[in-house]
């Protein structure tokens, strides 16, 4: 059974830091591309940032660019998002995605094959 877990969300101020994590098992996705995607409160899931199966490329939704970093771990089949100067608009449920298909970035949520739960990231002034 494949299975992505996200963890490290939490209630945080405006200013600080986080850093999620995306534990994956059931499958290897080191040649997948994978992503952050995230959901804000009576808002459609959202693109956050990408990354190839090398971690050669690297793609942000505009609103995170210079704040969020993501990179994977390939050995521990692990996906991360380091988030920094977290703003109020920051709030969401935020999932870790694979595909299973592709090892290039893809900004369709359609494109990915595997979600996980999700976690929460509130952010407050």
């Amino acid at each position: 059974q494949v299975q992505l877990v996200e963890s490290g969300g939490g209630s945080v101020q405006a200013g600080t830091s986080l850093r999620l994590s995306c534990a994956a098992s059931g499958r290897a996705f080191s040649s997948s591309g994978m992503g952050w995607f995230r959901r804000a409160p009576g808002k459609e899931r959202q693109f956050v940032a990408g990354i190839s199966w090398s971690s050669d490329n690297t793609f942000y939704a505009d609103s995170v660019k210079g704040r969020f970093t993501i990179s994977r771990d390939n050995a521990k089949n692990a996906l991360y998002l380091q988030m920094n100067n977290l703003k109020l608009e920051d709030t969401a449920v935020y999932y870790c995605a694979a595909n299973s298909k592709w090892g290039y970035i893809s900004t369709q949520g359609n494109e990915y094959d595997y979600w996980g739960q999700g976690t929460q990231v509130s952010v407050s002034l």
